[in-house]
């Protein structure tokens, strides 16, 4: 607000939920955390402990548009096209409805209230692996 960084609490309660991350994101996480503890070391009395994972170098948060824009320069460097980070939580729905996941596990994954909504947003994914379903069907049954 007036750019200033303003911390608010998640919208519902859903929002604050513990996950089951994947070893590869753990392995990350911790490689991360000895960076931070580096960091930490270096800032010394300049260290802000705000709890926050993800950090500056004197450990206050990182402003959202900082991230917008390393994300960006990641992608082009990586020559990948421009996405927005919020992208990435419809690119993992769609590639874990794709490998058969249910909308539920998305659903509860994701946070959302509702499988309708899930539903709503991916279902176009199911339809996809209906026709696949139905072709494997087919061959099956010699057609």
């Amino acid at each position: 607000m007036n750019g200033k960084l303003v911390l608010l609490e998640p919208k519902t309660d859903r929002s604050r939920r513990s996950v089951s991350l994947p070893e590869v994101v753990v392995t990350a996480l911790r490689a991360h955390r000895t960076r931070q503890r580096m960091e930490r070391l270096v800032a010394g009395s300049r260290w802000q402990d705000t709890g926050h994972v993800f950090a500056t170098t004197i450990g206050t948060p990182i402003e959202a548009a900082r991230v917008t824009r390393s994300f960006a320069l990641a992608l082009q460097r990586a020559g990948l096209p421009h996405i927005r980070v919020h992208d990435l939580r419809h690119a993992a729905a769609t590639f874990l409805l794709a490998q058969g996941f249910t909308l539920e596990d998305v659903k509860n994954l994701l946070g959302h209230s509702s499988i309708v909504l899930t539903s709503n947003t991916y279902g176009h994914v199911l339809e996809r692996r209906q026709r696949l379903v139905a072709a494997g069907m087919d061959a099956a049954l010699g057609g």
